[in-house]
């Protein structure tokens, strides 16, 4: 019988995006996640060399981020589960999986569905959430209801023979309703980052028994953020003229306007992305309502919104009208934003090398880009 796993990511980024997840939960809880079916495919970095910008500090207009393949490319076609398997999950609590027939993967980004997949273990999933919108569980029915909140009926209905989830989702009860119902419930560490987005590969992986193809994933995974990585800086200014980022949360039409410093994930993605965290450099730290002094002392070159988000402000013309002060930086005045799918840009999942991929060619070439996105044309 396998020795019972301990769960890694249980104690490594807490808070990160999972607390950062729960406030989006509360902001858009009657919102979609951005699908990304009509968004148009993206460009490689390695193919638009050409149109690289010899300074993008100099651009102006929005770009959209689209990553070029959103297809499962799953790291074994036949994954044989060694069950049963035993974890102590983020939670600390002990549980068996017995069977993997039936998987519900769960969070607010569609992350753990995803991970799934990548195992191998597409066809074993029988439901998904709001933000799982990748092609091969499109069709599949959905658990949440007004966004992403938890429907208990939904997922009763579905018959899981194991739910993988997070505190990212809720209302927590019917978590717990789930678990006082029999169903093996696994909660995964709702910390995300780009540094531990192995472990929580890994830790999908040890739940549902495939604990090898979980480690070959952790390290394709880890191996392709490397190998971007070094394609964005081989393309991004150096030292003091790299751009100033800042991560903009947006929900307009709640009035939310929010600025991610340091914990709360958004640092090390923009610094794989060659910028420089300004909410991060002036000492903010986890999200913050954004006001006209802090945006002014900031004075970002570009800022990174979700999508949806920008949608809900009205596009650029909106955001600049709500927010007023951004037309006092750089970014306000070279409407210098760059938005992707809310489902994409934070998951730090399989797909992070993709979603940076993505973002670089928006900043540094953006000719390239996707089409912006609706309501944010230039």
């Amino acid at each position: 019988m396998p020795h019972p796993v301990r769960l890694t990511g249980a104690h490594v980024v807490l808070p990160t995006i999972g607390v950062l997840a729960a406030f989006v939960l509360g902001a858009c809880a009657g919102a979609t996640s951005g699908a990304t079916s009509d968004v148009a495919p993206g460009a490689r970095l390695a193919d638009v060399s050409e149109q690289v910008l010899a300074d993008p500090h100099d651009h102006v207009g929005p770009a959209t981020a689209a990553v070029v393949d959103a297809a499962v490319d799953p790291i074994q076609q036949d994954p044989q589960p060694q069950l049963p398997a035993t974890v102590t999950d983020a939670q600390g609590t002990e549980v068996e999986v017995t069977d993997v027939s039936r998987i519900l993967a769960l969070d607010i980004y569609g992350t753990t569905a995803r991970t799934v997949a990548e195992l191998g273990l597409a066809d074993n999933l029988v439901g998904r959430d709001t933000s799982s919108t990748f092609p091969e569980v499109a069709d599949l029915p959905l658990v949440t209801a007004n966004g992403h909140e938890l429907s208990a009926e939904a997922i009763l209905a579905l018959d899981p023979s194991v739910i993988l989830t997070d505190s990212s989702l809720g209302p927590w009860d019917v978590v717990l309703q789930m678990r006082e119902s029999g169903i093996p419930v696994v909660v995964l560490d709702s910390g995300r980052s780009l540094e531990t987005t192995g472990e929580l590969i890994q830790d999908v992986a040890d739940a549902l028994g495939v604990s090898e193809a979980g480690r070959l994933l952790a390290e394709r995974t880890d191996a392709e953020i490397a190998a971007i990585t070094d394609e964005i800086a081989a393309v991004a200014p150096e030292g003091e003229d790299r751009l100033r980022i800042a991560f903009l949360y947006v929900r307009g039409g709640s009035g939310i306007y929010y600025l991610f410093g340091g914990e709360s994930g958004t640092g090390a993605l923009i610094d794989a992305l060659g910028g420089r965290d300004i909410a991060t450099d002036i000492g903010w730290t986890g999200m913050r309502p954004v006001t006209d002094e802090g945006l002014i002392s900031m004075q970002p070159d570009l800022l990174l919104v979700m999508t949806k988000g920008l949608e809900s402000a009205g596009g650029v013309d909106g955001l600049l009208e709500a927010q007023p002060a951004i037309a006092q930086t750089p970014a306000g005045e070279n409407r210098r934003i760059v938005d992707m799918s809310d489902s994409q840009i934070l998951s730090f999942g399989p797909m992070t090398a993709d979603v940076l991929e993505a973002l670089a060619v928006a900043i540094y070439a953006p000719d390239a880009a996707a089409p912006a996105a609706s309501g944010t044309a230039s």
